[in-house]
């Protein structure tokens, strides 16, 4: 006890300097197998005939996000890139990584795929790191690269194709308790090849080559566009990520920050309103901090400044470029791509956002006209859409055959669509219990039935036919009045299946124009409700997207599928009427455009993503919407919510559940009970969950018969176990930031535990916490451990 009370004090006595965040480009070239870019279009990047144009690729040695990469000195002269095939880079001397960065593109047109590398080190240990790679350009929506051209290359330079074209970066943390010996790129995937062109290893600090204490060093000083008012003053966040450069295998109360360590930004015109602060940093671990300031200007430099809580010097860090908050945003993309998610999304609202039952595709209110249709039994493992409708002897054909026969078409639902028990209250008071903190209503559907007052642009929507009335309007309004702490969002579907005047702008399973009759193709059908317009863009999707945002007050513009839009006009409105009402907004990448966040379809990954996102899905185990041929012990229930809850997070994403009611307007018992027992869960071990992020080195440890993962506040060490532990103990294969002094209990549905018992073996790092059968008895779904810091 005395040795270890003497470490913990001299914990606090480190080093004042800071290390310069080390990046070292990895010799790339002898890999090279491919050319991407030329000034011709000679090069063939995809196989086909396709490429960069090597004009707007930046050359030599060249920085982004404070890393160096190593890129041709002159492009278009041979290969740029490797084409990953199970290639084996190997380093000349193993060094102790902290973190890997890349730059890629996938060679396919649209969608993402997964990509695993796998990290060989000196005592044969393996890591596997898994990529969410993006392909070089995809439409209709849209990704933003660390580098962009306006166009590229097609059929071997005889033409162009105008879409954004995109290098990617991204970086992981790697294991830090041996050296890395050798890097093992993925097997090729001939549908959406991976192409490296370059990489950079930032390199853990030797142990023996300074002082004793921690290796800190900024890596990353970044000022925001996003904002919070501090004293009657809009403070400008400024993200701060700090790092422990030692290697895991160094963790010791010694090597470790044990003490507050409060952040500060210094700079011409700069002052510091609300510090940043780091409680715990460990050997091979980041934390990212917030420090609000104002008074930053374009183009200056500031430097970052750390000082413990007696005001003792700890060092600074120089050369961070400025930037001021936006006072007002203009359709310039430009501009637009600087806009960030908000800092009620980022942070405490960590959470699984019902997509509320009225949620993003197909609730409630997809338009109800598909509700009606999809709450009759369809056949099991679909969803009966209107496009599959007109797609002869498709499941949905059939079934619409067979159950309603050849003469109804489509649109003879909307008389059926009432409502007629749909509940605002009711709804919002669901989506709170649940544990929600946001909610995202489909106003329209690919149908073009709107679910909110579309006023002289159509009258097809629930104000002009069927119920009568606008349902966003009475869900915004119930939801502002009764639970204020909901934000509020709204789905909004681009394109339209079968709108006359969207014809023009039609692509794919969007096509526009009026529907062939299902069952007679030689007839039209109508489209009912359709006004007279000029242009689809400019009088429908636009005045509907800014009623969503200035009339409805919408907090978060989900749009869906993308394609031909007024985008950066309309970003530019919504975000300025947001900060003229004192709101910070979002918007999703399948607005086609500038996006704040990603979003992925029944999304889970292996590994931290570090770019925003947000994974949706049903309740039902194959579609949105409600088919009442599923049987309740289909839908997702609270075990499966909770564990893709917490998996998510832990990898630094939200959740976005969407829930199919009746075309009444009501959830159906088995979903509700669900939803309820994974609200009941949330109550009690929320704390693992809300206002978390995620741990720098690692998200997850998945081992036989256990599966946990790891979460973390300023002050907090959430680790969450998927199967109730064994014989009274939790084992984690690997060090924790955990230190002696800490705290352990276990979260239940009761009042928290007792501090637990817990030991490391400092060989190894294996961490057990020790726990009886009865406490672990009253959990459900997963155990939420819960670490708090005991710092100096």
């Amino acid at each position: 006890m005395r040795l270890l009370f003497l470490l913990t004090l001299f914990a606090t006595s480190y080093a004042a300097s800071l290390v310069k965040f080390p990046s070292t480009a990895l010799p790339l070239p002898p890999l090279f197998n491919n050319q991407a870019a030329s000034s011709t279009g000679a090069a063939n990047f995809n196989g086909f005939g396709s490429s960069f144009d090597s004009q707007f690729l930046p050359q030599g040695p060249w920085v982004y996000d404070g890393i160096t990469y190593e890129l041709p000195s002159a492009w278009g002269l041979g290969n740029d890139n490797v084409i990953a095939n199970g290639q084996v880079l190997a380093l000349a001397e193993p060094a102790y990584a902290h973190e890997l960065h890349f730059l890629y593109s996938g060679d396919a047109s649209g969608g993402e795929f997964v990509a695993n590398f796998v990290l060989t080190f000196t005592d044969n240990s393996t890591q596997l790191i898994q990529m969410y790679a993006r392909n070089w350009w995809k439409w209709p929506l849209l990704n933003n690269g660390a580098i962009q051209t306006p166009y590229h290359f097609e059929n071997d330079g005889a033409s162009k194709k105008f879409n954004t074209t995109q290098i990617y970066q991204w970086s992981t943390s790697t294991f830090s308790e041996h050296a890395l010996a050798s890097i093992t790129f993925p097997p090729v995937d001939n549908r959406h090849r991976l192409h490296v062109f370059a990489m950079s290893l930032s390199q853990s600090t030797a142990p023996t080559s300074r002082p004793p204490g921690p290796s800190l060093s900024v890596r990353q000083a970044r000022f925001t566009t996003r904002w919070e008012m501090i004293n009657g003053v809009r403070a400008q966040a400024v993200e701060v990520t700090l790092a422990n450069l030692l290697p895991a295998s160094e963790l010791a109360p010694i090597t470790s920050v044990n003490t507050r360590l409060d952040i500060s930004i210094v700079g011409e015109g700069i002052e510091t309103l609300a510090q940043g602060s780091v409680f715990r940093l460990v050997p091979g671990d980041q934390a990212r901090v917030d420090v609000f300031v104002r008074g930053s200007r374009a183009n200056g430099l500031a430097s970052v400044h750390i000082q413990d809580s007696k005001g003792n010097h700890h060092g600074s860090s120089d050369g961070w470029p400025t930037s001021p908050l936006v006072d007002n945003w203009t359709a310039d993309p430009r501009l637009l791509k600087t806009h960030e998610t908000p800092t009620w999304v980022v942070e405490w609202c960590k959470v699984w956002d019902l997509l509320s039952g009225l949620g993003k595709k197909y609730s409630l209110v997809h338009s109800g006209i598909m509700i009606f249709m999809t709450s009759k039994k369809a056949p099991s493992g679909t969803y009966a859409e209107c496009w599959d409708l007109h797609r002869p002897n498709s499941p949905t054909w059939n079934h619409h055959l067979q159950t309603f026969g050849k003469n109804i078409i489509y649109d003879e639902f909307i008389a059926n669509f009432t409502a007629s028990k749909f509940n605002a209250s009711q709804w919002v008071d669901l989506f709170d219990r649940a544990g929600a903190k946001y909610f995202v209503l489909v106003t329209k559907h690919h149908d073009g039935f709107a679910l909110f007052d579309t006023g002289n642009t159509t009258h097809r929507s629930s104000v002009h036919l069927g119920p009568k009335r606008d349902f966003l309007s009475e869900l915004m309004i119930t939801a502002k009045k009764e639970k204020p702490n909901l934000h509020r969002g709204t789905y909004y579907s681009l394109p339209e299946w079968f709108n006359p005047d969207s014809a023009r702008y039609g692509f794919g399973a969007w096509p526009g124009g009026l529907a062939h009759n299902a069952f007679n193709d030689s007839q039209l059908e109508t489209y009912t409700g359709h006004l007279d317009i000029k242009d689809y863009l400019d009088d429908l999707q636009l005045p509907h997207m800014l009623d969503l945002a200035i009339k409805y007050e919408t907090e978060i513009m989900w749009c869906d599928i993308g394609g031909p839009n007024k985008t950066p006009e309309f970003a530019a409105q919504f975000y300025n009427n947001a900060l003229a009402n004192g709101r910070q907004v979002t918007m999703n990448n399948r607005c086609g455009a500038v996006p704040d966040f990603d979003t992925p379809e029944y999304a889970t990954f292996g590994t931290t993503q570090t770019d925003r996102w947000e994974s949706n899905e049903g309740m039902d185990p194959f579609s949105y919407g409600l088919n009442s041929a599923t049987q309740p012990n289909q839908y997702k229930n609270g075990s499966t919510i909770i564990q893709t809850l917490v998996d998510i997070v832990s990898k630094n994403g939200n959740y976005l559940l969407d829930v199919g009611p009746t075309a009444e307007g009501e959830i159906i018992a088995p979903m509700m009970n669900n939803l309820l027992d994974a609200g009941s869960w949330l109550k009690y071990s929320g704390d693992c969950i809300y206002d978390t992020g995620y741990w720098f080195p690692s998200s997850q440890e998945i081992l036989s018969g256990q599966s946990v993962r790891f979460t973390t506040t300023p002050k907090t060490f959430c680790i969450v176990a998927f199967h109730q532990p064994q014989d009274g103990q939790l084992t984690i294969q690997k060090r924790l930031p955990i230190l002696p002094g800490d705290q352990i209990r276990l979260l239940g549905p009761t009042a928290a535990s007792a501090p637990l018992p817990w030991s490391v073996d400092h060989a190894t790092g294996r961490f057990t916490v020790n726990v009886s059968e009865s406490a672990l008895a009253g959990g459900r779904f997963a155990w939420a451990f819960q670490v708090s810091y005991k710092t100096q």
